[in-house]
C-alpha cells in the first residue's frame, strides 16, 4: 500500500505540473500530456491499463479536463465494495463521489442516487468528458447499479468490480448519461440545439416530429427520443428481430397501422398514433413506452412495466432522451 500511495503522489505531482503548463500554453497537446503521464506512471512502477492516465477530448473545457485529471489520480486503486477511502479502496460510486468532491462538487453516495443528479444527456454521441455514465447490469434486480466517469473517445474511468482496480475501459451501452458539471462555453457549444416549445430542433426530421406530435397530441421530443433509441435516426435500420425503419415497426404492427416503415413521414406519423393509443389505454407515458417495446400484451399481463431488463432500460433511455430534447 505504501508503494501505491507513493506512486499516486508522484503522479499527482506531475499532474499538477502538466496542468500548470497547459494553462500557460495553448499549444500543449493531448498527446504530449498522455506521454508525460505514461512516463510518470512508468517511473512510479505502475503498468498496464491502470498506468495510463486519461486525457480529455480535444475541445474540452477547463473544468471537464480537471475532472478527467482528478479521476486519473485514482487509477490503480483497488476496488472495495462500499469503499470511499482511496487508501483502502473505492467502489464505483465512491470513486465518482470522491473525484467530484476533489473539485468542490457534491454528489450523492450511491449510483442509483447519482442517476438523478444533474441533467440528462440523450446519447453517448453527445456525452462530454466529466459526464456520468450509468448502467443497469442486473437482470434479476433492474435498476442502476454501476457508474463511471466519461473521459471521451468512448472511454470511461471506473472501479469495475471485486478483484479489479480503478481503470480506463470502454463505456459500452449505458442505461443513462447525466451531466453534473455546470455549463461552460465549450460544453454548451456541444449540446444539441433545442426548441422553445415548437419541437425538438437540431435533430433529424424535426419538422416531421413536430407535425405528427401536433396531429396526435404526443410530445415531439418523445417521438424524437423514440427514433433516437430505436434506430439512431436511421430510416433504413433493420433489427435482428425484423423491425424496420426509423421507428422500428414490426411488420404486423406496421400493417395494422397502415404504416410504410421505410418512409420517415409515414413511420413517424404511425408511431405518434400508436403512442397515443397506448397512452390512452395504459394511462401513462412510461407504460406506453413499455408497450411500444415489449408489446401491449406484456404490459397488460404484468400490470405495469414488464420485469424485462431490456424494457426497463428502454423506458429509461427514451425518457432521458426526451428530457434532453425538450
Amino acid at each position: 500500500m505504501e508503494g501505491l500511495t507513493a506512486a499516486h503522489s508522484r503522479i499527482a505531482e506531475i499532474q499538477n505540473r502538466i496542468l500548470t503548463f497547459a494553462s500557460a500554453s495553448s499549444t500543449s497537446t493531448s498527446a504530449a500530456t498522455s506521454s508525460a503521464w505514461s512516463s510518470a506512471a512508468a517511473a512510479a512502477g505502475l503498468t498496464g491499463t491502470s498506468a495510463t492516465a486519461a486525457t480529455a477530448a480535444p475541445g474540452s473545457s477547463d473544468l471537464e479536463s480537471q475532472v478527467v485529471a482528478a479521476a486519473s489520480k485514482y487509477l490503480g486503486v483497488p476496488y472495495a465494495w462500499g469503499g470511499t477511502d482511496p487508501s483502502v479502496g473505492l467502489d464505483c460510486s465512491g470513486l465518482v463521489q470522491r473525484v467530484f468532491a476533489d473539485l468542490g462538487i457534491d454528489l450523492p453516495r450511491t449510483s442509483s442516487q447519482q442517476a438523478t443528479a444533474g441533467t440528462p444527456v440523450a446519447s453517448l454521441d453527445e456525452a462530454r468528458p466529466g459526464d456520468l455514465v450509468l448502467f443497469d447490469n442486473s437482470s434479476s434486480r433492474p435498476g442502476i447499479d454501476h457508474v463511471g466517469i466519461y473521459v471521451g473517445d468512448g472511454k470511461m474511468i471506473a472501479a469495475p468490480q471485486a478483484g479489479e482496480k480503478v481503470k480506463i475501459q470502454d463505456v459500452g451501452d449505458p442505461a443513462l448519461i447525466r451531466r453534473v458539471l455546470p455549463p461552460t462555453a465549450a460544453a454548451a457549444s456541444a449540446l444539441p440545439a433545442t426548441g422553445t416549445g415548437a419541437g425538438p430542433a437540431g435533430v433529424p426530421y424535426a419538422d416531421l416530429f413536430t407535425a405528427a406530435g401536433a396531429r396526435h397530441g404526443v410530445d415531439p421530443a418523445l417521438l424524437a427520443a423514440v427514433a433516437k433509441v430505436e434506430s439512431g435516426f436511421d430510416s433504413s435500420a433493420v433489427s435482428s428481430a425484423g423491425a424496420t425503419g426509423l421507428m422500428q415497426f414490426m411488420p404486423a404492427t406496421a400493417r395494422g397501422l397502415g404504416v410504410d416503415p421505410s418512409d420517415p413521414a409515414s413511420s413517424i406519423d404511425g408511431a405518434a398514433r400508436y403512442l397515443r393509443q397506448l397512452t390512452d389505454r395504459f394511462g401513462s407515458t412510461d407504460l406506453a413506452l413499455a408497450a411500444y417495446n415489449a408489446g401491449p400484451g406484456a404490459v397488460a399481463r404484468a400490470g405495469g412495466i414488464p420485469p424485462y431488463a431490456e424494457t426497463q432500460s428502454y423506458v429509461r433511455k427514451v425518457t432521458s432522451a426526451a428530457e434532453a430534447y425538450s
